[in-house]
């Protein structure tokens, strides 16, 4: 039985190292050809406040993705965190009303992009009467992100061992102090983990916002204002077929912004937890 097992080990693990190299190999190929073929068109054009069918800017778009960002986040994150705080510590994991609230957001989670589009442009763009606007795209970014949201702060909190939550009610908290200053605190790394994810979903979506948020290149004033993100940007200069070079000039930055954002996310969590 110990030889079998050692041989399938033996036999598993070429497979495993093939896997990783060849996966590695084509991220490294992938971001490699975007910087080659980008990093010699960021000109300083590119950067202007005011786009222009010459200069094709995308210093608008990259502020209205911060806009996006930043508030889709600020919704998004306390209603899938307590969320998931209501269903690990206040419901029974194997109750079939949680087993229902999980399959729905594995569902959800598998939906592509542009369904949620779709139903933004329907609910928020025309029944509500927001139109192409900043916040119609954010509200359907919040609505896309969300089961990321609750599926990995519920699964962060899961991983909290039973024996702090016993020893901080032997001690004399509550539900809520127990919760809210033992558990939370040692699943945030695993929280903003599925921070980190949905930034990334939000940052490279393109499709379910050119129905909500629209196309505009102008920097929105309001967030009743149309607009365009880094990644619809990219989209329309390389559908228009006369700035692919500025495309690839604008997949360099997005690539950056992710990078960016990931990295003062990180900082967070270790600000947070040499407190």
């Amino acid at each position: 039985m110990f030889h079998t097992k050692k041989k399938k080990r033996n036999f598993l693990k070429p497979i495993v190292n093939i896997s990783a190299f060849a996966c590695f190999s084509i991220f490294l190929f992938i971001i490699g050809y975007i910087l080659m073929r980008g990093i010699p068109n960021l000109t300083s054009e590119l950067f202007e406040w005011k786009y222009t069918s010459t200069n094709v800017s995308m210093m608008p778009a990259i502020i209205t993705t911060l806009y996006v960002v930043f508030l889709s986040i600020i919704i998004a994150a306390p209603i899938g965190i307590f969320t998931a705080i209501y269903l690990v510590e206040y419901l029974d994991t194997n109750s079939k009303f949680t087993r229902i609230i999980r399959l729905t957001s594995d569902t959800l989670s598998g939906i592509p992009s542009i369904i949620y589009g779709l139903f933004g442009m329907l609910f928020f763009v025309h029944f509500l009467g927001l139109n192409n606007s900043v916040i119609s795209g954010v509200l359907t970014c919040v609505i896309m992100i969300l089961p990321v949201m609750i599926r990995s702060s519920e699964e962060a909190l899961m991983s909290v061992k039973d024996i702090y939550r016993y020893g901080s009610v032997a001690l004399g908290a509550g539900k809520v102090a127990t919760v809210f200053k033992v558990v939370l605190p040692m699943a945030f790394p695993g929280i903003i983990s599925g921070i980190i994810l949905s930034i990334g979903r939000v940052v490279g979506e393109s499709a379910a916002l050119i129905y909500t948020l629209g196309t505009s290149s102008k920097l929105p004033e309001t967030i009743f204002n149309s607009g365009r993100t880094l990644s619809v940007h990219m989209y329309m200069l390389s559908g228009e077929g006369r700035f692919i070079e500025q495309a690839f000039a604008t997949a360099v930055m997005l690539v950056l912004l992710v990078i960016l954002l990931n990295t003062v996310s990180e900082l967070v969590v270790r600000k947070f937890l040499t407190k």
